[in-house]
């Protein structure tokens, strides 16, 4: 999930249940479908996406700051050394991530959108064997080959790219950046829990995003405008409050528990190739909502990248 949280390395506990764990995927990766058409709602609305994402990045610190108060507020703590880290991690991985998603489904299909992003494990991949020097396993290069043919499908490039150009790039940025956030996520997970983890993150990236636009200058006066679904949904309506709560909770925190706890019964590569539905779930979803469609080619396309992709999550 370029939306969703990082998959760190982990052991399974004794007594752990591998349907509950894949249900729970299953369930995070539905959410995560409906969050990208929810978001591409409010950007219709008139919000930005350097605005929703400051917004989501404030709401989901504050969340889950009072989590890791109520839970374990000792997790908190961390040395200034350990302060930069995270500081970097919020700025490449957390704030970049965001931002080129949401420039990302403004301006392109969410599903093709997502089918790009997810190009993110087989760079993961790529770093771990040339600048870390880690033994990777030589089906990656298959993985690389098909993850360029399907793609070349998916963006139609004989027509000479018939998706927004700006739109593509926001993608590959994403990519790039959500490559980054999994790699420095696994390495402070080595003593740091998931969740505190995710404070830091959405903390040091809502920080950045105030400095680049104070929160002051939010349009918070839009928040109770109504605003159409759009779509096939357009006569239905919804205030903005509403649903950036849905991104805020429902799309960013409820679906972290859900993958956090699917780590406790399945294996971390496990879940990763279960989570590549979201790209799936998210087209359905803006098809069944938004009324985008895919052509017969690019569906083809969509599908071999799936592949590349599942191939990636089992090189390392």
């Amino acid at each position: 999930m370029v939306d969703a949280p990082t998959i760190p390395r982990a052991h399974l506990r004794q007594g752990a249940r591998p349907a509950v764990g894949y249900a729970m995927v299953l369930a995070a990766a539905i959410l995560f479908g409906i969050n990208g058409t929810v978001s591409k709602v409010v950007l219709g609305s008139g919000i930005t996406s350097l605005e929703l994402t400051q917004m989501r990045s404030l709401g989901a610190a504050v969340g889950f700051l009072v989590v890791v108060l109520a839970i374990r507020p000792t997790s908190l703590r961390a040395s200034p050394r350990e302060l930069v880290f995270l500081l970097l991690f919020g700025i490449a991985g957390v704030a970049f991530v965001q931002w080129f998603y949401f420039v990302a489904i403004h301006r392109l299909p969410v599903g093709i959108a997502l089918l790009i992003q997810y190009m993110a494990p087989l760079l993961v991949a790529l770093f771990a064997r040339y600048v870390l020097h880690e033994r990777v396993r030589r089906r990656i290069w298959l993985a690389l080959a098909l993850a360029l043919a399907g793609l070349t499908l998916v963006v139609e490039l004989w027509h000479g790219l018939a998706l927004d150009g700006i739109g593509v790039l926001a993608c590959l940025g994403a990519a790039l950046a959500y490559a980054a956030y999994v790699l420095m996520a696994e390495r402070e997970m080595t003593h740091r829990d998931a969740v505190s983890l995710s404070f830091w993150g959405f903390f040091f990236a809502a920080a950045f995003w105030m400095i680049v636009q104070p929160v002051w200058n939010l349009p918070f006066e839009r928040l109770d405008d109504s605003v159409s679904l759009l779509g096939n949904l357009e006569d239905e309506t919804a205030p903005v409050w509403l649903l950036l709560l849905f991104v805020v909770g429902v799309g960013t925190m409820i679906t972290f528990a859900l993958i956090a706890g699917a780590l406790r019964h399945v294996s971390a590569t496990r879940v990763g190739i279960t989570a590549m539905l979201e790209p799936v779930a998210a087209s359905i979803v803006a098809w069944l909502w938004l009324g985008e469609t895919l052509g017969a080619v690019q569906l083809a396309g969509g599908a071999i990248v799936l592949g590349a992709i599942v191939l990636a999550q089992t090189a390392r």
